[in-house]
C-alpha cells in the first residue's frame, strides 16, 4: 500500500490524459476535483490487486457524457458521494475500496476525489486498460459481470438507479438518462467482489499513469523528446507528426463525434473519434484501430490533447500503443473492435503492421 499525495497528481493527471486515447474527460478538471479532495480529506490510501480481500467490494466510480459538454458544465463534486450512497442502498452493503472503470483522463482523477470523500481506499487498476465511450466496454462484461445496478447522479442533486437485462441495454438507458440530464453525470456500476480483480482490471494502471507524466515531465526538463519518452514507457508506435488542419465535431447522442485531418510534408493522417479515437488513417490505408490506443501529444510538450481540445494550427503527434491481449480476443473485438463502431475494417494489431 502506498498513498496518493497531492504532489503526485500532476503526472497522474498528464500520464492518464495519454492513455486516454483522447477520451475519458479533461484530466485538469480532475486533478483540480482530486487536489481539493485531498486537501480537505487527506492523502488516499492505493492498494494492488493482490492486497485487497477476496470478500471486498470494490466500486467503479467515473463520469459519463460528452466531452465537449464538460468544458462548460463543470461537475458540483457532490455527485461521486452521491452515486455511491445510491448504490450501496441497493445492494445492500457497502462498498470497501473504489476504483476507476477507465485509465483516461479526468475518469482517474474521479475516483480519487471520490476515495478521498469516503474515507476508502483505491484500487491500482481499471477496467479497460485505456477509456472507451459505452459503458458496457469493459473487461467485467467479458466475464459475465453485470454492470447493473448503475447508479446515476447530476450536479443538481437528481439520482437514478438502472437495472437492465444486459450492460449493452444499461448503456442504452443510462445514456438516454444522461442526455436528459445535461449530457455529464457519475455512475457508480459494475460492482466487483476482490476475487475478481484478476480477471476484471487491468493492473497497475494507475501507477503506469505516474509513471507516464512522470516520464514526459522529465524528457522536457531535460531538453530531450517528451514524446519519445512516452513512446518508451508505453512501448509504442509513432504513427504521424503534423498540424492539424481540420475538425469536423458534434454533440450527439451524448457522445463527442467527428474527424480531424492532420498534414505533415509527408502526407495526412485523418483521425476518426467518438469521445475516443478509434480509428487512424492514411490514404486510405488502416494505419490503427480500437481496441489498440490512438493517443494524440501535442508535439513539443508531450501533453495530452483531448478530442474536445483539438483545433486548427495545433502541432502534434500520433501514437498507437498496444491494448490489453484480452480485448484482442474475439470476444474483446466483438465488443469494442472497429466493427462495432461501423468501420468497414478488421482489426489488426499495431505489432503486425509495418512502420
Amino acid at each position: 500500500m502506498r498513498e496518493i499525495t497531492e504532489d503526485l497528481l500532476d503526472d497522474m493527471a498528464r500520464g492518464a490524459g495519454i492513455l486516454g486515447t483522447g477520451g475519458g474527460g479533461d484530466p485538469y478538471v480532475g486533478k483540480l476535483l482530486a487536489r481539493e479532495a485531498i486537501r480537505r480529506h487527506g492523502p488516499v490510501p492505493l492498494y494492488s490487486i493482490d492486497e485487497v480481500p477476496a470478500d471486498a467490494t470494490v466500486v467503479p466510480i467515473s463520469t459519463m457524457g460528452a466531452p465537449t459538454v464538460m468544458l462548460e458544465k463543470l461537475p458540483a463534486g457532490t455527485e461521486e458521494l452521491a452515486v455511491l450512497r445510491a448504490l450501496e442502498a441497493v445492494i445492500g452493503r457497502p462498498a470497501t475500496h473504489i476504483v476507476p472503470i477507465e485509465i483516461g483522463g479526468m475518469n482517474s482523477l474521479i475516483p480519487i476525489a471520490a476515495a478521498a470523500q469516503a474515507g476508502l481506499p483505491l484500487v491500482d487498476g481499471d477496467a479497460m486498460g485505456r477509456a472507451f465511450p459505452e459503458a458496457q466496454m469493459v473487461l467485467p462484461t467479458l466475464m459475465g459481470v453485470r454492470n447493473t445496478p448503475m447508479a446515476l447522479a447530476d450536479d443538481k442533486g437528481n439520482t437514478l438507479v438502472v437495472d437492465a437485462v444486459s450492460n449493452h441495454w444499461a448503456e442504452k438507458i443510462a445514456r438516454a438518462a444522461c442526455v436528459r440530464m445535461g449530457c455529464q453525470l457519475s455512475s457508480a456500476d459494475t460492482v466487483l467482489r476482490g476475487s475478481q480483480l484478476r480477471d476484471g482490471l487491468v493492473p497497475a494502471t494507475l501507477t503506469l499513469a505516474e509513471d507516464l507524466g512522470r516520464a514526459v515531465r522529465l524528457a522536457r526538463a531535460a531538453h530531450s523528446s517528451p514524446v519519445g519518452a512516452a513512446l518508451a514507457v508505453l512501448d509504442g508506435t509513432e504513427l504521424f507528426a503534423g498540424k492539424v488542419v481540420d475538425v469536423e465535431r458534434r454533440t450527439t447522442g451524448g457522445f463527442a463525434r467527428g474527424t480531424a485531418r492532420l498534414e505533415s510534408s509527408h502526407g495526412a493522417l485523418e483521425l476518426s473519434f467518438q469521445n475516443e479515437h478509434l480509428l487512424a488513417s492514411r490514404g486510405g490505408r488502416t494505419v490503427a484501430t480500437t481496441p489498440d490506443l490512438i493517443c494524440v501529444l501535442d508535439t513539443e510538450s508531450g501533453e495530452p490533447v483531448t478530442t474536445e481540445a483539438l483545433r486548427y494550427g495545433l502541432r502534434v503527434t500520433v501514437i498507437g500503443a498496444p491494448c490489453d491481449p484480452r480485448w484482442r480476443t474475439p470476444e474483446g473485438l466483438e465488443l469494442a473492435g472497429p466493427r462495432y463502431f461501423g468501420y468497414d475494417c478488421d482489426y489488426e494489431p499495431l505489432a503486425g503492421r509495418p512502420s
